[in-house]
């Protein structure tokens, strides 16, 4: 769940009272335009894209006007352009006009939870305006500081002083930045990220600092960024029909992850639990469809629609369904095997039969309970299975899942196809 770009930008920095730079959004009409550009002597004409996406700037998606003409002209040609960052690939719907920001000195600022100090941390450098990795180490200030007291002005000074930054910067950035992390600690952020902050200089040569660039990340199982009231299409990606019936389905208990692999892939996979799923994408590679984690202890019902829509995407496909997790604290293995168990019998009963291998490897709470339940559904089927319990080592059933897999690909398909009478001999 991410936000960039100052349409929205600038009006989350407006709870902190942050200065932003002047923005008009797709709608804009004509004489706003031309008003704007009076007023700034130019315009930055920047595409909209859903959710985050990188490296704009570098791909030439900026456009700069100094009349209307242009600015219209820019418009038309990133209105709707596409972006392909690494494996990313997004297009744009609309673009905003944001006023230029006279500035001798640039500012980069982010709040972030850091892994490495167990702490929110501030990342600050005079030297903005870039990409934060290609700047040397001596350049930028990493300082964690501790949430209960929160961002104070003395931890910004103290940094700056460290990187001896220009002393007419110091004041107007020690004032303003501190008031970012009342923004990023009551909405429920994981990561707030300002890049440029450009230094407007007033009548006095007195420096402002401007916001004109933003992005942030939100803890969507944190209800307080639900405050903001954002519309709900602003965290809308181009996902699958697949992930998106599935992220529906995210609730206050059990996870509802993710994230189509390979469509062509030919096992499926409904992992539980994030070293589970780690692990298992790794080693299944490309004949994995999905990536996942729908642990958690989700309830039965849950559970049940999750993985209906996983059969119903995903099944006909399949050589192996593989269902994999590590041993459970608290999931409830009982409920979640009868809910797919269920599940699985009632796709059969719609679509008919299809040639699949089951192999279950999975430990925790009822778990004998549960791979009866499961085992009593999959021979009703007429389906080869195997399970593995607690105490077996999970790359090992990793690799007999992937031997499966190879089986079915060499004639086990059309061997089991004829036995489910799905297929002529």
């Amino acid at each position: 769940m991410q936000v960039t770009g100052m349409l929205y930008g600038s009006k989350l920095l407006q709870f902190a009272g942050f200065p932003t730079a002047e923005v008009l959004g797709p709608d804009a009409s004509e004489e706003e335009i031309k008003a704007l550009i009076e007023r700034h002597g130019s315009v930055f004409v920047k595409p909209v894209f859903k959710g985050g996406v990188g490296k704009k700037g570098k791909a030439g998606l900026l456009g700069r006007a100094k009349d209307l003409k242009t600015a219209l002209k820019e418009k038309e040609r990133l209105y709707f352009v596409e972006h392909r960052h690494g494996n990313q690939t997004a297009k744009a719907n609309g673009v905003t006009f944001e006023g230029a920001v006279p500035a001798e000195h640039e500012v980069y600022f982010s709040i972030t939870d850091s892994t490495r100090f167990r702490a929110p941390t501030m990342t600050l450098t005079h030297h903005g305006g870039m990409d934060i990795e290609e700047l040397d180490k001596s350049l930028v200030a990493n300082v964690p500081f501790d949430p209960l007291t929160g961002l104070k002005a003395f931890v910004v000074a103290n940094a700056l002083s460290e990187l001896t930054a220009p002393k007419e910067l110091i004041s107007p950035l020690v004032q303003q930045l501190p008031k970012l992390w009342e923004l990023y600690h009551n909405f429920g952020m994981t990561t707030l990220e300002l890049n440029p902050i450009r230094m407007r200089p007033d009548r006095k040569g007195r420096l402002t600092p401007v916001a004109c660039d933003f992005k942030c990340g939100f803890d969507r199982d944190d209800p307080r960024w639900q405050r903001l009231d954002l519309p709900a299409h602003l965290f809308a990606v181009d996902y699958s029909d697949f992930e998106q019936e599935i992220n529906q389905l995210r609730t206050y208990q059990g996870q509802s992850d993710v994230y189509v692999i390979n469509a062509h892939g030919t096992i499926l996979a409904p992992t539980f639990g994030g070293g589970a799923n780690s692990l298992v994408t790794e080693m299944l590679g490309d004949d994995a469809i999905i990536s996942s984690d729908f642990g958690g202890n989700p309830p039965y019902e849950k559970m049940k629609e999750v993985a209906r829509i996983c059969f119903k995407h995903w099944l006909k496909q399949s050589n192996v369904l593989f269902i994999i997790g590590g041993k459970s604290n608290n999931t409830d293995i009982f409920e979640t095997f009868r809910a797919m168990a269920d599940a699985l019998r009632e796709h059969f009963s719609q679509c008919g039969p299809t040639p699949v291998y089951v192999v279950i490897g999975r430990g925790g709470p009822n778990l004998v309970r549960g791979m009866s339940a499961m085992r009593d559904t999959v021979e009703s089927l007429g389906l080869p299975y195997r399970m593995f319990g607690f105490d077996s080592d999970m790359s090992e059933v990793v690799g007999y899942a992937k031997l499966v897999n190879e089986w079915m690909k060499s004639g086990g398909r059309e061997q089991l196809a004829t036995r489910l009478k799905i297929a002529q001999p």
